[in-house]
């Protein structure tokens, strides 16, 4: 049996042009390298990124949480057959869960956005969150700059729900949306205490049928809760709104709420500097994440910081001690380089 022909990696020029052009194809293939652990591949990966970060940043990014069966999938697809029937291109990035037994996926969302799937204007991709806070999946900030890249104007990113760390989302996205369902119950209530005041809109969703009545009164309720809250500094104040997505009504004055936001920020500066703010956050994370992936590479390193554990868990070492000697050994290790 003959095996088929290794097709060649694309150059980085080809990446390029593909990605310009709006091909999907090689979307898709710029998203895998990017998501890739290689060095090989996380080298051409930095390159693609430089090559093309100029043509990037001229859509509008939407965070969309909320708790398990709020119905995200099911609101992203009518909410993106929405803005597509507008004629515009979106891309939605949704981050499935990933066993932390087997670091597998789901990756279910195709099927679940089955229709929203097959619309030309629209990109989905899904990815496996990891071990990444947030449920964003570690390179979720780059696939979101390819998207970009590819004209797409709308990018639409979905998190595996209300976990440990929306900050990761919120600091990623120019709009926040918190999806909610009516009379969840009090056992939620602390969970949407921590997020609330990140939002910059809340979305009773499944407001149809015998709900409808039960949505309108968590409306005025959390739109009450809201104005206990502290002022945002973007100057926006946050809007609750129902919707239902089976029956597609509410959408529009989602999306109207989401671009009354955008022209308010624009106006004030906030929106320019959130994003200016935005970038530096996330130069200082790879930063962070080079460094901690360059002292994993010693093998020295890695055993002399098993021990020291061991030795600050048996207290005879402390914490403070130990991290300064685990950093010298770093520096040792830097010098010994260069030398």
């Amino acid at each position: 049996m003959v095996n088929p022909p290794v097709k060649p990696r694309l150059t980085r020029e080809q990446f390029t042009e593909g990605i310009l052009k709006g091909d999907r194809i090689v979307l898709g293939q710029a998203i895998t390298l990017v998501e890739s652990s290689l060095r090989a591949d996380q080298e051409l990966a930095s390159a693609l990124l430089n090559s093309i970060i100029n043509q990037s940043g001229h859509s509008i990014r939407i965070g969309i949480t909320g708790v398990p069966g709020v119905g995200k999938s099911t609101f992203i697809e009518s909410f993106g057959n929405l803005l597509t029937r507008a004629g515009k291109k979106i891309a939605v990035l949704t981050i499935d869960p990933s066993s932390q037994l087997t670091k597998g996926s789901i990756l279910g969302d195709k099927t679940r956005m089955e229709e929203l799937s097959k619309n030309p204007l629209a990109f989905i991709r899904p990815s496996a969150s990891g071990n990444a806070l947030g449920g964003v999946a570690n390179k979720t900030r780059e696939a979101m700059l390819l998207c970009e890249a590819a004209g797409y104007e709308v990018i639409l990113i979905e998190t595996v729900g209300v976990g440990q760390s929306e900050v990761a989302v919120k600091n990623m996205v120019d709009f926040f949306l918190l999806l909610l369902l009516a009379g969840a119950g009090d056992e939620l209530q602390g969970i949407k205490k921590g997020i609330m005041e990140m939002a910059d809109a809340l979305v009773i969703t499944k407001a149809d049928g015998d709900n409808v009545l039960h949505a309108t009164e968590a409306q005025a309720e959390y739109r009450h809760a809201l104005h206990l809250s502290p002022p945002a500094i973007s100057g926006w104040t946050p809007k609750v709104v129902t919707c239902s997505a089976l029956e597609r009504t509410g959408l529009d004055e989602i999306w109207k709420t989401i671009t009354d936001y955008t022209q308010l920020t624009t106006l004030n500066g906030f929106f320019k500097t959130n994003r200016e703010q935005q970038s530096i956050g996330w130069f200082n994370d790879y930063f962070d994440q080079l460094i901690k992936s360059d002292f994993k590479n010693s093998a020295t390193l890695v055993k002399m910081q098993t021990d020291l554990s061991n030795e600050v868990s048996l207290q005879k070492i402390s914490p403070y001690a130990a991290a300064h000697q685990l950093l010298q050994a770093y520096h040792k290790t830097l010098n010994a380089t260069k030398s």
